[in-house]
């Protein structure tokens, strides 16, 4: 059993999510452990308290026999049950919350492992909202589940040794007993399928609006700028009051339960008094004997308040069981397993797209130029591994001839690296930032300065404190998403922090939409400089970018058509150069454009800053 030290755990595992309660059962079994010592210490707490009205009992009727030594020995009974029900209590609660703790723990890493294994693609093939809900509610639900079997156990065992000793010291009042707790056990099932369809609506309603909340607060600088605050308020206010409404019918339901559960046990309690009440009046009892019946099923009445709490757990754990392993079980398309294996030879040579026919020879800066924003982010996410192939009979990526999402993924992430057109930038300092796996190859100093980073430099080392000495911006900080830099100044920190990891295979998706043609050629130029002899694909349509690359594909309709120079396509494809330029016509043209003079920049674009 792993203790709170171990955490977070060396290896999760390999969880069972063929369905939800398969999920439950491999988390019970991997805390088994804990499962077993939690249930022995619940054990001897009830046994402690279930045999409290033991020298109960006996203290009264020794009163009743005027024997002062019993009642001296009842005394000494009672104290040692309560240091035992002490111990099994802090004990109990001690292994228990140690249980739920490790469990959450381990999926919330599997579904960080998960998230870190899927990456971009994880958000296409299930919602944000989605994501935040599993690693949320529904992990303390599945921690509360497995926490509280074990009590449920010990609950379970008390409840039958009560009842069997009662039928051994009173058979008239212990038949009325066994009769009535199966009744008292199973009385709120009939109930239960009408909670659990109320909990998930209210689940459900919970995640739309968590989902909406999170698009509210990333777009809240766009809102803001065409005054839609009021409009997006206005409808979380409605989604939150539709899930309020929706607890609230959830909790009805709960209560009703909750009232069976105690009504029941205490006709029954009321029940055994009357009948025992009768006996003793009638001799047949005496009144310890009585007092120690009546104890006894009194004590029932907490057991069972354990059996309605693995209703209710198991209700609201199995649907969260099941989302959990739904997303645990979404994969990036090959065979390679959810952990990721981290040995193998990182592989080497071309870099192709069988879907487009694309193909980025080693060592050279390949640029693909393509009509459609969104085709391009999709090849990215191909050339990268990301995207979910193998599944809908679209084919992987390829490097050196070996198909990406078949290669373990610590391999395939280190051998390719994409930088997406709108990159993240993690909180903490410029060091920090640039602190990544790299060959050591590239310094952070050349990759900022390729970059064209300098003026972000002065920017970050305005917000240093005074210290009196020459202040250096790799302390500076950088706010969470880089949400205090501009757009471009965010675009060429990310720029700098793929240069700095140096991969074998470099895919840029748009690395200089953001700024302005000055610096974008000498972005360029700087790429082309430190990416010398290793694989780059930037997909761009900038002829800036273009005219610096080492060789040129153009992608129509999802088809790589025409591949060379830059200038070269711009006479020869039609297609190409209207996309270039962005001249409506240019592909209708009935006679070719002019030839540019190599190393010019076309007509239609602003010529290069001079060295």
């Amino acid at each position: 059993m792993p203790s709170l030290r171990d955490l977070p755990l060396s290896d999760p595992g390999v969880p069972d999510v063929r369905s939800g309660t398969r999920f439950l059962l491999w988390l019970e079994v991997r805390q088994w452990r804990g499962q077993l010592l939690a249930t022995a210490w619940g054990t001897l707490h009830l046994a402690a308290v279930a045999t409290f009205p033991v020298p109960v009992g006996l203290a009264v009727q020794a009163v009743v026999d005027h024997s002062g030594r019993r009642l001296v020995a009842a005394g000494a009974l009672m104290l040692l049950l309560g240091v035992l029900t002490a111990l099994g209590d802090t004990m109990l609660h001690r292994t228990a919350v140690t249980n739920w703790i490790s469990v959450a723990a381990r999926v919330q890493q599997l579904l960080a492992r998960k998230t870190v294994e899927l990456g971009a693609v994880l958000t296409r093939q299930v919602a944000a909202g989605e994501v935040v809900a599993v690693s949320t509610g529904d992990v303390e639900k599945i921690g509360w589940f497995v926490e509280a079997l074990a009590r449920f156990t010990s609950a379970l065992l008390a409840t039958v040794g009560v009842t069997v000793a009662l039928l051994v010291y009173r058979p008239e009042l212990g038949g009325v007993v066994a009769a009535s707790v199966p009744v008292l056990a199973l009385a709120s099932l009939p109930l239960l399928p009408a909670a659990t369809r109320r909990a998930d609506v209210q689940r459900e309603k919970a995640g739309k609006a968590t989902e909406l909340a999170s698009d509210t607060v990333a777009g809240l600088r766009v809102l803001r700028g065409i005054g839609g605050e009021d409009l997006f308020l206005d409808r979380y206010r409605r989604a939150s009051q539709e899930v309020r409404t929706a607890a609230v019918h959830s909790a009805r339901m709960w209560a009703l339960i909750s009232a069976v559960q105690t009504l029941l046990p205490g006709l029954l309690l009321v029940g055994v008094a009357w009948y025992g009440a009768r006996l003793a009046l009638d001799g047949q009892i005496t009144a310890g004997e009585l007092v120690t019946v009546y104890g006894a099923v009194g004590f029932l009445l907490m057991p069972l308040r354990n059996f309605e709490e693995i209703a209710m757990a198991w209700s609201f754990s199995r649907p969260s069981a099941k989302r959990a392993a739904r997303v645990l079980a979404l994969s990036r398309g090959g065979e390679a397993p959810s952990g990721g294996a981290s040995g193998g030879a990182e592989p080497a040579g071309d870099l192709c797209d069988p879907l487009t026919g694309l193909r980025a020879p080693l060592g050279l800066l390949t640029a693909v130029v393509c009509g459609d924003p969104d085709a391009a982010g999709r090849l990215a996410d191909r050339l990268g591994g990301h995207s979910p192939s193998g599944r809908g009979g679209e084919p992987s990526a390829t490097l050196g001839g070996q198909p990406l999402d078949a290669l373990p993924l610590a391999v395939a992430r280190a051998a390719v690296l994409v930088q997406d057109k709108d990159p993240v930038l993690l909180s903490g300092t410029l060091a920090e930032l640039l602190a990544v796996p790299s060959s050591g190859r590239v310094t952070p100093g050349e990759a900022l300065t390729a970059a064209q980073c300098g003026d972000v430099l002065e920017s970050l080392v305005q917000s240093l404190p005074e210290t009196g000495t020459a202040p250096d911006p790799m302390r500076a900080r950088i706010t969470e998403r880089g949400r205090s830099l501009s757009g471009g100044q965010r675009q060429r920190l990310a720029l700098a922090r793929s240069l700095v990891a140096d991969p074998g295979v470099l895919v840029l998706d748009e690395p200089t939409s953001a700024v302005d043609a000055h610096t974008e050629a000498r972005i360029a130029r700087g790429l082309g400089a430190v990416r010398a002899g290793r694989t780059t694909v930037v997909l761009t349509s900038s002829p800036l970018v273009l005219d610096r690359a080492d060789r040129v594909v153009f992608v129509d309709d999802g088809t790589a058509v025409a591949a060379g120079r830059h200038h070269d396509l711009l006479r020869t494809e039609p297609r190409y150069r209207a996309v270039v330029t962005r001249e409506p016509d240019a592909g209708t043209a009935g006679h070719a454009a002019l030839p540019a003079p190599t190393g010019a920049a076309h007509p239609t674009v602003p010529m290069e800053e001079s060295a």
